[in-house]
């Protein structure tokens, strides 16, 4: 029963770091329960550059042994001039009790050895909640332009809770796969008690492993932290690219620090004005015009997608016939098969990007013959599964969400949603309205989301919209930069989700002038396709 989050990550080309980094780059503060790690070793550590006084420091050292950065791809420009560093930084827990207990980040830096161009750090996040600013910082070293390189040092972090910063992990492997291939039907009585349960054993699982820890993993604690970060490397200024969720995070920060913003890239905008079943419903509204797009200007027209006729019809087909029988995937594991909410996981990750339009395609033939295992690989990806391990992802997501809403839906919702979605959303409606149960049972101690604000920020922040995203639709964008009060919005009228280093050198050269000269685009400008 995974739902679209309420936004997700970016689709980077980013290597799979830290397999072996994860035994070393680990937590070390007093933590809210998860496992402490060890100081790098192998390696002189240096200092960061001072930091702001007040700051702490975060010791760098060298981590290139620790993953093969010969697997990261760098400008040829800038060939043996890029080093990766590897720090740790603890932080309040609980900002109201900052002498209190502690949990430790973790960060990559990608920075140029010639340092005659530099302007800073560009701090990123990836969406989410729930994604690896460090997997980000590493994927971006390719695909970024050596301008930024050569003026900044590319910091990922992985946010409280997430990844290898303190990370929450409610349940177990086992338990996720029988959670994502949970089928309930909500209409039903039955139905609608098994959603309530598993969203139960989930909060209830949390609550007992962190206590009131858990309350404190939500997006303005994460701002507060980015604030801390910047002053240990050393910034006087913040300098901040952020994707999907990362805008709402860039928001508040916005909200919390505006003098310290120099550049803020907001890409892929969560609507500030829309939350809860609200927000929840764009986005299904995006994913079901999304599939449209697929359908009519890919499936009709290409082979061998064309061979499916209806691509909609198909899809309502092999769901039908999962909910009778999953399709065999061959993968023996308990909750393995293809389910109905497995098939829909599938084809949501592919609508993502227009990149995976010919995956969505063979996966859709694979599965009207009976093989259902294309698109579990799909859902695989959606969820973060790799060798029959999930990221924590889910967890992090759940808690960070949760915690960043008010409490709610009541049962009589539920009940009214799901009886408008199926209609409303015919594809992806009843299937996601089990996922309303989420955040209901959730701990009650909430730190709703501020509205953001920039109007004292030294420049206005930068939003970009694409007018085609399902993930984060376009109105999102709009009214993020009217709500900012100083803020310009750039459009690109392309597919998939976000629009920065996805395919347009328009929308890369204008936010490239804007991160390094401080330059906006000309006002009302809309990149085309």
């Amino acid at each position: 029963m995974t739902p679209p989050r309420r936004t997700r990550l970016l689709a980077i080309a980013a290597v799979a770091l830290l397999a072996g980094c994860s035994q070393i780059v680990t937590g070390t503060g007093s933590t809210a329960g998860a496992p402490s790690g060890q100081s790098p070793s192998g390696s002189s550590a240096t200092a960061n550059p001072t930091p702001v006084e007040g700051a702490p420091s975060i010791r760098f050292s060298d981590c290139s042994s620790l993953f093969d950065a010969s697997s990261v791809p760098v400008p040829p420009s800038l060939s043996g001039k890029i080093r990766f560093s590897c720090g740790r930084l603890d932080v309040p827990l609980d900002y109201a009790d900052p002498s209190g207990r502690t949990i430790t980040l973790e960060l990559v830096k990608v920075h140029d050895t010639d340092t005659s161009q530099r302007i800073g750090s560009l701090l990123v996040n990836p969406g989410g909640p729930g994604g690896s600013g460090i997997e980000l910082a590493l994927g971006l070293t390719g695909s970024i332009a050596p301008t930024i390189l050569q003026h900044f040092d590319l910091v990922g972090f992985d946010p409280r809770g997430v990844g290898l910063s303190t990370p929450i992990n409610c349940i177990s492997d086992a338990e996720k796969d029988k959670l994502n291939a949970a089928s309930p039907d909500i209409r039903t009585a039955a139905g609608f008690a098994q959603a309530k349960a598993l969203a139960k054993q989930v909060a209830d699982a949390c609550s007992a492993k962190y206590g009131p820890a858990l309350a404190r993993f939500d997006t303005v604690n994460t701002a507060r932290d980015m604030d801390v970060i910047r002053r240990a490397l050393g910034d006087a200024s913040m300098n901040y690219l952020g994707f999907s969720y990362g805008t709402e995070l860039g928001g508040v920060y916005a909200h919390l620090f505006p003098a310290t913003i120099r550049v803020a890239v907001l890409d892929g905008a969560v609507d500030p004005l829309t939350s809860g079943i609200q927000a929840f419903a764009d986005q299904l509204e995006g994913f079901e015009k999304a599939f449209d797009q697929f359908a009519t200007t890919y499936c009709d027209t290409t082979s061998p997608c064309s061979s499916l006729g209806n691509p909609r019809q198909a899809v309502y087909a092999v769901v039908a016939r999962a909910q009778q029988r999953p399709l065999p995937t061959g993968d023996q594991g308990p909750y393995r098969q293809l389910t109905s909410a497995l098939a829909l996981t599938g084809v949501l990750e592919a609508l993502y990007s227009q990149s995976d339009w010919p995956t969505l395609a063979a996966a859709l033939i694979a599965a009207t013959k009976g093989d259902g295992s294309k698109l579990l690989a799909l859902a695989d990806e959606y969820n973060q599964r790799t060798g029959g391990h999930y990221s924590n992802i889910m967890d992090a997501n759940t808690t960070i969400s949760c915690n960043d809403e008010a409490p709610g839906p009541t049962d009589a919702q539920i009940r009214a949603t799901v009886a408008q979605w199926v209609t409303r959303f015919p594809m992806f409606g009843l299937w996601s309205a089990a996922s309303l149960f989420g955040c209901q049972q959730w701990q009650p101690d909430r730190t709703p989301v501020p509205q953001p604000t920039a109007s004292s920020t030294p420049n206005p922040v930068l939003v970009i919209g694409n007018l085609h995203d399902p993930a984060t639709p376009y109105q999102g964008a709009v009214d993020l930069t009217r709500i900012l009060g100083h803020a310009e919005l750039l459009s690109w009228d392309g597919e998939g989700h976000t629009s920065y280093l996805q395919g347009s050198s328009c929308i890369d050269d204008y936010v490239n002038a804007y991160l390094v000269d401080e330059k906006l685009p000309p006002q009302d400008t809309t990149c085309p396709r």
